[in-house]
């Protein structure tokens, strides 16, 4: 084995990570000594090494092949099997595939409109009054459905007589024509109502006959005195001197004698015609 004798002195010393043996020792011409350098751990490829911190001063790069961290940046695929908590934003450019459960606090997607997705359950889409939402399928609500000023509908009714009147329904196009058709139908049987009954007399000033006045449907104005025509001895009495009322099954009808200027008799023909039930 060859020697290096130094003629002047050189001394070697212990650094972070670095050992000598033997250190701080002077070696010069006289001096013949053999050293051993080492390091902390096993640097070999199969080794596992381990470093403290590694601090880059420009561009850091590990890579094995598959996937390379460079520069702040991951290029290919690597498996997570444990945990990993992010505390500031994550930013992906790709696409995100998790097969297990997403739990977040608050989800909000933003492309042409926006998603908001709260933890409590609730929802916001859109966030402007000019955004539209488009479903296909089937949806069901459980709760209240409320439109621009507070409005609320808590159910679509198919009630067809439209009996319940609730402030908080909206009918299907077959309650409201049902409806409708009901209400028509009753409307002209009503109107095509004419039926003439003669009188009996009473008094001189009252009349009665027995029939009773036809009802009027829901939208029209109740019967009263004004549909019905009354003639004594085939003429027309004045409707400013008669007054009408139905009592049970007998329809009664009194005259004011002063203004018509004549009393009832027993003889007289007294005859009405109007809306009259039958």
């Amino acid at each position: 084995m060859a020697k290096i004798i130094f003629k002047n002195p050189l001394s070697f010393q212990n650094g972070t990570g670095f050992t000598t043996d033997p250190a701080n020792t002077e070696v010069n011409a006289l001096t013949s000594i053999t050293f051993t350098y080492s390091i902390g751990q096993a640097v070999s490829p199969s080794s596992s090494v381990v470093f403290g911190a590694i601090t880059p001063t420009d561009i850091f790069t590990i890579d094995n092949g598959s996937m390379i961290l460079a520069n702040g940046g991951i290029t290919g695929s690597f498996t997570e099997t444990g945990n990993q908590n992010i505390s500031a934003s994550l930013t992906v450019d790709g696409n995100v595939t998790i097969d297990g459960i997403l739990i977040a606090e608050k989800v909000e997607t933003e492309v042409s409109q926006s998603v908001t997705l709260f933890e409590s359950g609730s929802t916001l889409f859109g966030d402007t009054l000019a955004d539209e939402h488009y479903m296909t399928g089937s949806m069901f609500s459980s709760g209240s459905l409320t439109v621009n000023a507070g409005n609320s509908i808590i159910e679509i009714s198919n009630d067809t007589s439209l009996v319940d009147g609730s402030a908080t329904s909206i009918v299907t196009e077959n309650a409201a024509k049902s409806y409708a058709d009901d209400q028509s139908d009753d409307q002209q049987t009503y109107l095509r109502k004419s039926f003439t009954h003669t009188g009996s007399f009473v008094d001189a000033s009252t009349a009665t006959f027995t029939s009773t006045t036809a009802s009027a449907p829901t939208g029209l104005t109740s019967t009263s005195e004004e549909d019905f025509m009354f003639f004594v001895n085939g003429v027309i009495a004045e409707h400013d001197a008669l007054t009408v009322q139905q009592s049970g099954s007998t329809f009664y009808m009194s005259v004011n004698n002063n203004s018509v200027g004549y009393d009832l008799e027993s003889s007289d023909e007294i005859v009405a015609w109007g809306k009259f039930n039958s």
